[in-house]
């Protein structure tokens, strides 16, 4: 009977798990062991596009992938996982409850965006968190062309003044002028606790921000939070009420919940604590990769966002490591002290910057011409063929 590489996941890191770990079977000329993932559908759906629009096409097929290499895709949710049984409880496509034995287990099972006991925030808020939840926002706003004119139609209100916040924002007027036409008066504003507009990205690519949200149109509200929201807008933490019938939460993000059922130390996120290999600390069997993951990118204290970024590099080295482990092969370190962002701004372009200081390299067209390229060819993953795949999966790629 062979021995199981179980992947919860078919993300960024869950993707690149299951290629790097047929790479190293590959190299080690075993067919003993079984690579699977279990995820709801056999796609990665491009998660960091889901500000734009035409929301439904962000997404790679996986099925001729990982057909190419050999990996087995499990359609179905993941529901318990049981450390000491080395089990894993689902609920199959078809909506029966199914059990899965593992001899290595990588949680790659991402994260979703945190909902606190805001009233009215679970009824009345739209989000760009899952691809359900971000063509649901585009249904809506395709809706309110039939809607009568008001303020409340015409203004969206962004709680969250955060990378996801910023490029939502600053997308959005363009995204409304195609609905509402060119001559329509538009609102667009972002509600941010911090003091000043960008202030989670660093003083770097403050001026950027501050640029495109001018040129743009879109307001910020700084040093302020949402307390309530109803069917009619927003009530703001000194009292203000805010119509608007699009209300748009990005508020921080929570690793998944099937971290609470392993025993280990977590972050502030919910992430798992990692050692350099990925596997969970006081864990034999288990690995947690991506947004499951509280891992060090350097010997400076420095430990991996919750991004694509990093989610990609993590997944090459979880799941060669897992296989690693299986065979009794040395195992390869994480480290990723290089960091860049790449902030899209809408129609006046975007920032590129280095360094955890965010110092600005590129902006404007150029920031933006780089942003394409990111959005459109280097997260999606790489052909189905063999050879192409499983070199692409190699932990030793130089990150740059």
């Amino acid at each position: 009977m062979k021995s199981n590489i179980l992947i919860i996941g078919a993300g960024f890191a869950g993707v690149w798990s299951a290629l790097s770990a047929a790479r190293l079977l590959d190299q080690a000329q075993r067919d003993d062991v079984r690579i699977s993932v279990l995820a709801p559908q056999p796609e990665l759906r491009i998660r960091p596009r889901f500000y734009e629009a035409d929301v439904h096409s962000m997404k790679a097929p996986l099925g001729d992938l990982f057909e190419a290499v050999g990996v087995h895709f499990i359609q179905g949710s993941a529901d318990a996982i049981d450390a000491e049984g080395r089990s894993v409880s689902y609920t199959d496509s078809h909506g029966q409850p199914q059990q899965i034995h593992y001899d290595r287990l990588v949680l790659a099972a991402g994260s979703h965006v945190a909902r606190p006991a805001v009233p009215g925030l679970a009824e009345h808020t739209f989000d760009v968190d899952q691809m359900e939840s971000a063509v649901h926002l585009e249904q809506h706003l395709a809706s309110l062309a039939a809607r009568p004119e008001s303020p409340a139609r015409n203004t969206v209100v962004v709680c969250g003044g955060g990378f996801t916040g910023i490029e939502t924002a600053t997308e959005m007027p363009a995204r409304l002028r195609a609905v509402l036409g060119e001559a329509a008066s538009l609102r667009v504003l972002v509600v941010d606790r911090g003091t000043q507009v960008g202030a989670a990205l660093g003083a770097g690519i403050t001026p950027s921000i501050v640029a495109a949200s001018e040129q743009a149109g879109v307001e910020w509200l700084t040093g302020t939070s949402v307390v309530a929201v109803d069917a009619g807008g927003v009530t703001l933490d000194n009292g203000e009420y805010i119509a608007s019938h699009t209300v748009i939460w990005t508020v921080g993000v929570k690793a998944s919940p099937l971290t609470a059922q392993i025993a280990g130390e977590r972050d502030n996120f919910g992430r798992l604590r990692v050692d350099d290999h990925l596997k969970v600390i006081g864990q034999s069997h288990i690995y947690a990769t991506g947004d499951t993951a509280w891992a060090a990118v350097d010997e400076l204290g420095n430990h991996a966002l919750m991004t694509c970024q990093h989610a990609i590099p993590m997944g090459r080295h979880s799941g060669n490591n897992a296989a690693a482990d299986l065979l009794n092969l040395q195992p390869v370190a994480y480290r990723q002290p290089k960091y860049v962002t790449c902030l899209d701004l809408g129609e006046w372009g975007a920032a590129f910057s280095e360094g955890w200081e965010r110092e600005l390299k590129l902006q404007g067209q150029e920031g933006k011409n780089l942003k394409r390229q990111i959005n459109s060819v280097w997260i999606y993953p790489p052909a189905a063929d063999r050879a192409q795949a499983l070199a692409a999966a190699d932990p030793m790629i130089a990150i740059v």
